[in-house]
């Protein structure tokens, strides 16, 4: 099947926007009514585009519509010609006007309560008039989701070790990071000078799911001891449920290096002495591959390095 030079120029980015906007909605008489036009220029328009093409796009039934193999293969290429539309508007925008622009950010909540904020902070001193759009998630979650489907510009976050092996993803490396088990500043243990973990393994924990990626790292952590990972009293992911616990003084939890350098004093939280014989794991700044990054971004990456070496310095002494 030869998709020659004379289909590519007899599809246009108006055709394109709206098989998009057909398989967003599930139908064709839902899309056209987003769209404010009749479902027959709608319908016309798809059967052109399969004209053009000599493929079937979208299968009908009596749920709506669903993209075939072939539809599949389009809507992708669209999302990406939509997504270097938007990234040359905002590198015009940003020529017009270096100090403004918006950078769309993916982050994990330990990186959302330490280093993201200190970041912008930096970042937007110098140029004030930037929007930070920030999406907070698992970061799987962040990146099959938000970074492939182009809703975030980039993630920062604790890299697993599956991104590094990733050929669609660039993956930068700011540091690696330890964690650390954590209590309230009221906490018994929190005065302790010497302390085992196996000392702690049957007080009260709040810990994230044992099978996320955070998760599992902390379960690492007591199998790495040679202990079985308690049962914890609770289970959230929510570092805010985790340090509202803390203040209690009954719950321990672990917590990451960052958040804790940035944040303990803030929230009231210990650091016990107690050393974890777990590897520290990288956190970095991952993008697309053959994406093109905006000069926001781009400032946004330079400024992340430079806030890693203060890191990394003050971790050192």
């Amino acid at each position: 099947m030869d998709f020659d030079d004379r289909a590519i120029r007899r599809l246009k980015l108006s055709d394109l926007r709206l098989l998009l906007a057909v398989v967003q909605w599930g139908g064709m008489a839902k899309a056209a009514s987003h769209l404010n036009i009749s479902q027959p220029a709608v319908s016309k328009a798809i059967a052109a585009m399969e004209h053009t093409l000599g493929v079937r796009l979208l299968d009908r039934n009596a749920q709506g519509v669903e993209p075939t193999a072939y539809g599949r293969e389009l809507l992708k290429c669209a999302v990406s010609i939509f997504d270097e539309l938007r990234q040359g508007m905002k590198r015009l925008e940003f020529l017009a006007d270096p100090a403004a622009g918006e950078l769309r950010i993916g982050s994990t909540e330990p990186l959302v309560a330490g280093l993201l904020p200190q970041i912008i902070d930096r970042l937007s001193r110098e140029y004030p008039r930037i929007i930070f759009d920030v999406t907070q998630a698992d970061i799987m979650a962040l990146c099959d989701h938000e970074l492939r489907e182009r809703k975030v510009d980039l993630i920062l976050g604790r890299m697993p070790i599956s991104f590094a092996e990733d050929a669609s993803l660039n993956v930068e490396t700011l540091f690696d990071e330890q964690i650390f088990v954590v209590a309230g500043a009221i906490s018994r243990w929190a005065h302790r000078r010497k302390i085992e973990l196996a000392d702690l393994v049957d007080e009260p924990w709040a810990l994230p799911r044992r099978d996320s990626p955070v998760g599992s790292l902390m379960a690492d952590a007591f199998r790495a001891g040679g202990l079985e990972p308690p049962q914890p009293s609770v289970v959230c992911f929510s570092f805010q449920m985790h340090n509202a616990l803390l203040a209690t003084g009954r719950f321990l939890s672990m917590a990451s290096g960052s958040m804790l350098r940035l944040s303990a004093k803030r929230l009231s939280v210990k650091i016990l002495p107690i050393e974890l014989r777990i590897r520290p794991r990288p956190v970095g700044i991952v993008t697309l591959k053959n994406r093109t990054i905006s000069p926001v971004a781009q400032l946004f990456i330079e400024c992340a390095r430079e806030v890693a070496k203060t890191l990394a310095s003050d971790s050192r002494n």
